[in-house]
């Protein structure tokens, strides 16, 4: 049976590499983005590109109408992102979508260490009582964000101990989104966590950086309170701080190390290292 898929995000990273990667398989889907005319959407053959924010629900609709399986990122982190998903999850049962592909995270629970967490969790329960089927990808963060925690000076610095994290690489969690896209009745009510092969505590992800780059990297773990007033100078409202701040209690209180075969389950591979990532 042939589906009408629609990808969101295809400007982002993941969302551009699940539309490329349908395309791979010859599936061409409707690409949902912000803004269609600008420069970085895929160089992908797509059926057709529409425009709509998830927080404007007209705009939804009219994007989705047609649309048999979503695909939805989430969306950027701000004060409102749980409004705009709930908004654009009604516009997707309102338009007629049946099946709903999200990206959640490992962990996701009303009382999560990770704030951020917590809002995806509330986005699942929201998806659940929509009405259409559903499989949430429920990915640890991102291996190719690892790099990024380390400062100018050098030094990865957080609340982290000696807690572990197994980050999992973009390209794994859409290689996963694709195999579910491509048969979503068997993975009807589904949650996956998707996770890299590895938990690695930061003084590991550190030596790893060191070995891969050449440049000495190591990991500070500082006291809540040393985290909060490191942060302070960036004037980020108190939302963001502290999801900034719970990236490394989560990791801390061993809420993010546990390890699955779920993206060697739907794709067939085994999921990417921190070290593989890095070697290119």
């Amino acid at each position: 049976m042939t589906r009408a898929i629609a990808v969101t995000g295809a400007t982002g990273a993941v969302g551009r590499l699940v539309a490329e990667e349908l395309a791979g398989h010859g599936i061409l889907a409707r690409l949902v983005v912000r803004d269609p005319a600008g420069a970085r959407l895929p160089a992908v053959a797509a059926a057709g590109v529409r425009r709509a924010d998830y927080a404007d629900a007209v705009a939804g609709r009219a994007a989705l109408a047609g649309v048999d399986v979503l695909f939805m990122v989430s969306a950027t982190e701000s004060a409102d992102r749980l409004d705009v998903h709930r908004t654009f999850v009604d516009a997707a049962a309102d338009a007629g979508v049946r099946h709903i592909v999200y990206t959640s995270f490992l962990g996701a629970s009303p009382d999560a260490t990770f704030t951020l967490a917590r809002d995806h969790w509330a986005t699942e329960e929201h998806i659940r009582a929509s009405g259409m089927t559903f499989t949430f990808l429920r990915d640890g963060f991102y291996l190719d964000f690892l790099p990024d925690l380390v400062g100018p000076d050098g030094v990865i610095r957080g609340p982290a101990g000696t807690g572990r994290v197994a980050a999992v690489a973009r390209a794994d969690v859409a290689r996963s989104a694709v195999a579910v896209l491509r048969s979503p009745d068997e993975h009807r009510g589904a949650a996956y966590d998707l996770t890299g092969p590895d938990a690695l505590s930061l003084t590991e992800v550190a030596a790893i950086l060191t070995e891969a780059t050449g440049t000495d990297v190591r990991f500070h773990d500082e006291t809540i309170e040393e985290a909060y007033a490191s942060r302070a100078s960036y004037g980020a409202p108190r939302w963001q701080v502290d999801s900034w701040v719970s990236t490394y209690t989560a990791i801390a209180a061993g809420e993010l190390a546990r390890t699955s075969d779920a993206v060697r389950t739907l794709t067939g591979r085994r999921p990417t290292s921190l070290r593989e990532l890095l070697a290119g």
